[in-house]
């Protein structure tokens, strides 16, 4: 069960620095919303095929998904801004390339060659922004709450991204969406990288830290996996309703029906954000996962844009309370020096699933019926739920595992296998 006791937004908004962050941070994520449509787009504008459009996706969001993590830890090893400033450089030069190459009709390759450094590149703002969360909260109750405000900040960004994406790749120029992604990316992560009093504290250089990956917790292995399964939701449905929208000839409407999915996601956070949960989280997260699955079901059948918009309503709603308790969860499972890292996993978890979706979504609908993309996402959320029914277990914190060297003079318990 539920309290209906709100903890409050204000009190959350009110923390003190905590502005200081947050909008540049909002800027900064923005464009991450926009990458993959506008690279599904401008690929299948040059193409004509929506399977190499979302390979093309896909490699970035792999690259991103193995690369994030490593980011992440050298953000808790070294400092935020030390790993952001030359990452948005590189993300900034490397979409530009890969714009060049698909407007030259350059091979597979070449846009294969491109799109890894575009991925490995992207700025892991929303992980940065929930460890500077952690700081200043310390272990308050409004730490859900931040969870949940974060969620909401990443679906508002899914709202506007991709509809600014598709805005732009449709009325001025199918590699408007990539050009202005990378533009924001370079702006908005400087911007974010200056705000250097909030980011949390690193080692000294006299200590001796041991780095132990957040992975190797058991809980964070289970998160993982329920998260990829998320990301096959996203990629489904980006890769999915961009084909649907083209058969019936009307394009535009694309932004539109994906905005509508993420406004699900939106005010759901915003719901789930302002209860003071009595139920464990472990239970919450596979209830989540069951809604999920159930209403992921229809998809492949409508056939009607209004019919898909109300489906893509419920999936958002669905979607919104999973993340907040996984992302909830990390708290009490992983020790504040490899949050970011841990968050990363997470956020690379859903880059990764939803890479591996918009491949085999982009391959269904090139070669079976239109709508066949949708069943991805249904895969994808049944999968997840098998493991996490199977393993909600190790979501439990263990505060008597053998612990891990964190630095001389101090040890943080860090349960492994």
């Amino acid at each position: 069960m539920a309290s209906t006791v709100s903890i409050g937004y204000g009190r959350l908004l009110r923390t003190r620095g905590a502005w200081t962050f947050l909008l540049p941070g909002f800027a900064a994520r923005q464009p991450f919303a926009m990458l993959t449509i506008s690279i599904v787009l401008l690929v299948q504008h040059t193409t004509g095929s929506y399977g190499v459009a979302g390979a093309a996706a896909a490699v970035t969001g792999v690259s991103m998904a193995v690369f994030a993590p490593y980011g992440g830890r050298l953000a808790d090893r070294y400092g935020q801004r030390t790993v952001l400033v030359p990452g948005v450089l590189v993300h900034g030069f490397s979409a530009l390339t890969l714009t060049a190459l698909a407007l030259a009709d350059a091979p597979l390759w070449a846009l294969f060659a491109a799109a890894v450094p575009t991925g490995a590149s992207v700025p892991q703002i929303g992980p940065m922004v929930r460890a500077r969360w952690g700081v200043k909260l310390k272990g308050s109750p409004l730490m859900s709450t931040a969870a949940a405000f974060e969620s909401v900040t990443d679906e508002l960004t899914f709202v506007v991204g991709p509809l600014l994406a598709t805005a732009l790749c449709t009325a001025v120029n199918p590699a408007a969406g990539l050009v202005a992604e990378a533009s924001l990316t370079l702006i908005g992560g400087l911007l974010f990288a200056a705000q250097k009093s909030t980011q949390p504290q690193t080692a000294t250089a006299h200590a001796r830290v041991e780095h132990a990956s957040a992975l190797r917790i058991p809980g964070v292995r289970v998160l993982v996996v329920a998260f990829l399964g998320i990301g096959s939701v996203f990629g489904g449905m980006q890769v999915s309703l961009a084909a649907f929208t083209e058969s019936i000839g009307e394009p535009g409407l694309n932004g539109v029906l994906y905005g509508t999915f993420a406004a699900g996601n939106m005010l759901s956070g915003l719901v789930c954000g302002a209860i003071a949960w009595k139920t464990a989280p472990q239970h919450r997260l596979v209830v989540g996962y069951v809604a999920l699955a159930l209403t992921a079901s229809g998809l492949w059948a409508a056939h009607s844009a209004l019919l898909l918009a109300g489906l893509g309503l419920l999936v958002g709603m669905c979607i919104a309370p999973a993340l907040i308790t996984g992302y909830t969860l990390v708290e009490s499972l992983v020790p504040a020096q490899a949050r970011t890292e841990a968050f990363t996993w997470l956020t690379g978890a859903v880059a990764l699933g939803q890479a591996a979706a918009v491949t085999v979504a982009g391959q269904l609908e090139d070669h079976f019926w239109g709508g066949a993309g949708f069943l991805v996402p249904l895969g994808g959320t049944l999968l997840a739920l098998v493991t996490l029914l199977a393993l909600r277990s190790r979501l439990v914190a263990h505060p008597r595992g053998r612990t891990v060297a964190r630095g001389v003079g101090h040890r943080v318990p860090l349960t492994v296998d």
